[in-house]
């Protein structure tokens, strides 16, 4: 048919395959304004309105609004800069979706309570702002005060979700903000930080607990019996003391990197507590022995 061809509104519908009611709507709205009226009054519409429809129809499945279809529609906007703001959006309603996936999944794994689940879904609404913030308040609560030189240590512990995490490190990252907001994890974390600044200078690497277990490790490896001499001796090497390793070896310190390891996007850390377990309780043996 030529340019010249009028539709009424049926046959535009037949032709759309749209709704006469949806088609009046965008009518009415604007969006495809009627070229005539026949003598009955009816409205009529041309070839150039199939085009609009058609067009339309897409916007509208690929889900944007009104405004933003007008905006395309009468050139205020271009395609392409409509479409890139719609992505966006659609970007944080899928992040926010994964928060909430993340969130359901985490409550069906734990049984959780009421009260655990409305944490939860707190914690998965917050902004990079607010989570930054719940961080930084826990390490500030670490090292506040501290040398200068923990600041890489600050950095090391530092969780960055990624803008498109996957389930699991949205879940992780749960376990890691309630883990942050314990207050006798903090003090473990803050009691472990004092430590390295009493020793003075650079943090060490090694540390004292890094050589205990480094060496309870390749006593592990070797198969040596951690109720043995030969593994009291390996531990009377190590001048630890009981406190301090109570510290190091507890399953939350050791937790907190697990989970750090996992949001990051890091390789596992190296085993902490099953190397510090076996010098704990060499160190027991040692003990009884003098």
């Amino acid at each position: 048919m030529d340019g010249d061809t009028l539709y009424t509104i049926g046959e535009l519908a037949r032709r759309t395959g749209l709704t006469v009611k949806a088609i009046r709507f965008y009518s009415d709205s604007g969006i495809v304004p009627p070229d005539g009226r026949n003598p009955a009054g009816y409205r009529l519409y041309g070839i150039e309105a199939v085009a609009r429809l058609d067009l339309v129809r897409t916007l509208r499945e690929l889900g944007l609004g009104l405004p933003e279809i007008r905006k395309v529609i009468e050139r205020e906007s271009s395609l392409a800069e409509v479409a890139q703001a719609h992505a966006e959006a659609l970007a944080v309603q899928i992040r926010t979706q994964r928060l909430r996936r993340a969130v359901l999944t985490a409550v069906a794994r734990r049984g959780s309570t009421p009260e655990e689940m409305d944490l939860m879904h707190k914690l998965a609404k917050l902004s990079e702002h607010e989570r930054r913030r719940l961080v930084d308040d826990f390490l500030d609560t670490a090292f506040g005060g501290l040398d200068a030189e923990f600041a890489g240590a600050r950095r090391s512990l530092t969780p960055e979700l990624p803008d498109d995490p996957e389930p699991a490190q949205v879940e992780a990252w749960l376990e890691l903000a309630e883990l942050s907001r314990d207050p006798g994890f903090r003090a473990l974390v803050r009691a472990l930080a004092e430590h390295h600044s009493a020793q003075g200078g650079d943090v060490p690497r090694p540390d004292i607990v890094a050589r205990a277990r480094d060496v309870a490790s390749a006593a592990l490896e070797a198969g040596v019996d951690p109720a043995s001499p030969e593994a009291a001796a390996i531990a009377a090497r190590i001048p630890i003391s009981e406190e301090l390793l109570e510290r190091a070896a507890d399953p939350r310190w050791d937790r907190y990197q697990r989970l750090l390891a996992l949001v990051n996007g890091w390789p596992p850390p190296q085993d902490l507590a099953g190397p510090l377990g076996w010098f704990r309780r060499a160190r027991d043996g040692w003990h009884a022995g003098h």
